[in-house]
């Protein structure tokens, strides 16, 4: 897990954007027209990030399935795992 956040958050385009959809969903479910307001970036990126983040077993749906207005969830994997993405987030910081 640890490679996988490193390279969502830290070593590809768009780590920034993903990290503050991960911070969103820690807070709570959403969908993504309630990510997009929420985190004020166009809908179809919130799209595409929430498929990469999905992709990698970060996020779940409520659905199983993508559907408009489903709730998005981190996975238990990611819960589990948020102590380790905060300590990314610290590192990155300090750079």
């Amino acid at each position: 897990m640890k490679r996988v956040l490193w390279y969502l958050i830290a070593g590809s385009r768009g780590g920034k954007n993903r990290a503050r959809i991960i911070e969103a969903l820690h807070d709570r479910p959403y969908n993504v027209n309630q990510l997009s307001q929420e985190l004020d970036l166009d809908y179809k990126t919130i799209q595409h990030h929430i498929k990469v983040l999905a992709d990698h077993s970060i996020i779940v749906n409520s659905e199983g399935e993508r559907k408009y207005g489903e709730m998005i969830f981190l996975s238990d994997r990611m819960e589990d795992n948020y102590p380790l993405f905060l300590e990314i987030m610290s590192k990155m910081r300090k750079k």
